[in-house]
């Protein structure tokens, strides 16, 4: 949040405090009427439990779902508890189930069967149902709310379906259809049932080659599946192709966020478990300490070999100490196109863009643009080497070296987490600590193998 937005926020806040401890409803009213939920949900946590119980007495009962939609799990409890049971039970019943089973999810036993007994008998039961998937597949992210019609009604059958169970759905962009056992056989749009006579079977105009997914499968394949096929919503089915719900888009934008968060604390070596501003300092630590430490202590012992394979050319430094005034350049060059081809990798394997069976074709493509930059490098540091430092027999070597080095590097970037993925192992994890490691040894070994062939030291 810029610097900007959040004085913003804090005179919102003053003014919303302010007209809530004088009481004054109206005047509290016309300060968030014109708020969006997710505004209003910002500030919530900054209030006090008898300032949040008056701020959703004024909200109607849509709104104040959706704010409830963007809290966390303690603060959804905590607001819950202290309004009525008919405020409570009108909210809910605004809220969307698979929404409602997400934030249940973060919260005790003993509040989620609070919670949940303010649902009647079947909504409950979805609830509990969407609970038992985990979070990370379509089952946990799938809504139970959608529409569906069977294979043998009319269309004027179907659309008097359809009036009855509108109201509940999330969408309405397609139709579902079904047969007899609630097998997932066909999809329609609205407008193809609109503009349909109405003597017509269902079966006659949906179309039978159904993009869905299993209950089971991972979010970000649900994800990449949508982003294929430009869907507004994709269907969920169980092992036996039956219909059990339904992603919509909206859900698959906060998948791609989360993935996307992911692959990038995951390439610095760190955790999202560290990204919780509320954490006190020793729940951070811990975390931190937790998620860092691991991927550190390998980047250790790579400094280690690195210093060991320095050592084994002790005797070339000892007889021109200015060969050192090169080493940063070179294995900092080199760490850094290592980072940038594993980088572009890696994100090409997750959205998909990349297939880890196509690995000479990948290779080549980064190994040409690793030498070529490598030998505008290369040319540039031999020239520094030569008139700045005054070492002009030094810059071709160095300058060779450069070249090399970051063709190197930029094949290792790229190779690495290719051949992570094909062996089982998450490349956005394991890519960065190996990389920078190996690129510090090969550079350096490299280099001083050159000095030792080219000049006899």
């Amino acid at each position: 949040m810029k610097w900007g937005e959040v004085m913003e926020k804090e005179l919102l806040l003053e003014k919303i405090k302010a007209s809530l401890q004088k009481g004054d409803s109206r005047e509290l009213f016309e300060k968030i009427e014109d708020l969006h939920p997710p505004d209003i949900a910002e500030i919530l946590p900054d209030l006090k439990e008898e300032e949040q119980k008056l701020l959703f007495k004024l909200l109607p009962h849509d709104i104040a779902a959706e704010v409830l939609n963007e809290v966390d799990g303690d603060t959804f409890a905590s607001v819950l508890d202290n309004l009525t049971e008919e405020k409570t039970t009108e909210i809910l019943d605004e809220m969307s189930l698979d929404d409602v089973a997400d934030i249940l999810g973060e919260l005790s036993e003993s509040e989620q069967t609070k919670i949940i007994e303010y649902f009647d008998h079947d909504d409950a039961t979805d609830i509990r149902d969407l609970m038992q998937y985990n979070e990370d597949t379509a089952g946990g992210i799938m809504t139970t709310e959608f529409i569906s019609v069977r294979e043998d009604m009319t269309i004027d059958q179907a659309i008097e379906e359809l009036r009855h169970m509108e109201k509940d759905a999330e969408t309405i962009y397609y139709v579902y259809v079904t047969d007899y056992i609630g097998v997932l056989v066909g999809v329609l749009s609205l407008r193809e049932i609109i503009m349909s006579p109405p003597d017509l079977l269902v079966s006659e105009i949906m179309q039978s080659n159904v993009i869905y997914v299993n209950v089971n499968t991972d979010q970000e394949e649900v994800a990449k599946l949508v982003a294929k096929y430009d869907l507004l919503a994709i269907p969920v089915v169980d092992n036996e192709t039956i219909l059990q719900g339904i992603i919509t888009v909206d859900d698959i934008l906060d998948v791609i966020e989360e993935e996307a968060t992911e692959d990038i604390f995951r390439i610095a070596g760190t955790g999202e478990m560290e990204y919780d501003e509320n954490d006190t300092v020793a729940a951070h630590l811990k975390s931190s300490v937790k998620s860092r430490l691991p991927w550190l202590m390998i980047t250790l012992v790579g400094s280690f070999i690195t210093g060991a394979v320095i050592s084994g050319f002790e005797s070339q430094i000892s007889s021109n100490a200015e060969l050192v005034k090169f080493m940063p350049a070179l294995t900092g060059m080199g760490g850094n196109i290592g980072t940038q081809s594993s980088t572009l990798t890696v994100r090409g394997i997750a959205t998909g863009k990349i297939n880890t069976k196509e690995i000479s074709k990948i290779l080549l493509r980064e190994s040409a643009v690793g030498i070529f930059i490598g030998i505008i490098c290369g040319i540039c540091i031999s020239l520094v080497a030569g008139l700045i430092f005054n070492q002009p027999q030094l810059g071709p070597i160095v300058g060779i070296a450069m070249a090399a080095n970051m063709l190197t590097a930029s094949t290792i970037g790229t190779l690495a987490p290719l051949v992570f993925k094909n062996v089982g192992i998450d490349p956005a994890v394991a890519s960065a600590p190996f990389i920078s490691t190996t690129i510090d040894i090969t550079g350096n070994i490299i280099y001083f193998s050159l000095v030792k062939l080219l000049t006899g030291i």
